[in-house]
């Protein structure tokens, strides 16, 4: 199924290069791990149960995936995980501290595996980048744009904000942009852009939730270039969203790749709504400025 996922991107985008992902689960057999890489496989994506958008088929343990990641080990793929536990209300667990309590597995995770490369995707708390911090080379971490942008008043009763893991308080967000201005190669940028339809993000039922996620595609780069100025980070740009997500993933810039070019200018509206025939979508800082922009792509 990856494969062919690879194959229908490649006719819409032939230059671009595809890094594959599957999702941890019982059907994945570690005898196969050794064919991965040939097919472009370089990943494995790791959901809690229930957590957010379309993780109902998520584990509850990680206790039987040690064949899997021995392999994955020996042969480089690397472990994504989304890094929450269910709410249980009965252990004082809910969406603001599920992150927290999620750390202890990465810790045994990245102890047990010393050789496994770990990605704690989209962190949001200090608790977090302190534990990233902690464990060896073999863990890294990314951070999106809107969890440097967000905290939880931007989210409680706001729709278009809200994604799993949900953002948190002032003092996580600002251990989240330290951490990318300090120069520590273990967090780059991971998008986690979400397109969900505007019905799903802005219509919620009593049996149907506001959709999680926040879409930044079509801003990203001069968004991250926007946010890091804005806390003096802006000399980290290149790192943070290119270099230290390559050198992580092993992945060397092939030959003719282009070098994109952002300068700062005066503001620049962002789009309100993208529409596909009867489908809208809102990206995030719609209606604001932002202040650079993409001024030329040099191969």
């Amino acid at each position: 199924m990856a494969i062919k996922y690879k194959e229908m991107l490649k006719e819409h985008s032939s230059e671009v290069e595809f890094l594959m992902t599957l999702y941890l689960s019982d059907a994945l057999d570690p005898n196969d791990v050794k064919n991965w890489k040939a097919a472009g496989i370089v990943g494995v994506k790791s959901y809690p149960r229930g957590v957010t958008t379309n993780s109902d088929e998520g584990i509850e343990s990680y206790d039987k995936y040690d064949g899997l990641f021995q392999a994955m080990q020996e042969h480089g793929i690397v472990l994504n995980l989304h890094g929450e536990i269910p709410s249980d209300h009965s252990k004082n667990i809910c969406i603001l501290n599920a992150e927290e309590r999620f750390l202890p597995v990465l810790t045994n995770l990245s102890k047990k595996y010393p050789k496994l490369r770990i990605v704690l995707e989209h962190a949001t708390t200090a608790a977090a980048i302190q534990a990233v911090i902690a464990c060896g080379n073999n863990v890294a971490c990314t951070i999106t744009a809107h969890h440097l942008a967000l905290t939880v008043d931007d989210w409680a009763g706001q729709s278009f904000h809200f994604c799993k893991p949900v953002a948190k308080f002032p003092e996580d967000r600002r251990v989240l942009r330290e951490a990318i201005k300090s120069g520590n190669n273990k967090f780059f940028l991971g998008s986690d852009s979400a397109p969900h339809p505007t019905l799903s993000k802005s219509t919620a039922t009593p049996t149907s939730g506001c959709a999680a996620g926040v879409y930044t595609s079509p801003v990203l780069l001069p968004l991250v270039a926007h946010l890091l100025d804005s806390f003096g980070a802006i000399d980290r740009l290149a790192d943070f969203t290119s270099n230290f997500g390559r050198q992580f993933y092993q992945i060397p810039p092939g030959p003719g790749a282009p070098k994109v070019v952002v300068q700062k200018v005066q503001g620049v509206r962002v789009q309100s709504e993208y529409s596909n025939g009867d489908k809208t979508v809102v990206p995030f800082w719609a209606g604001k400025d932002l202040e650079w922009q993409i001024v030329d792509v040099k191969q």
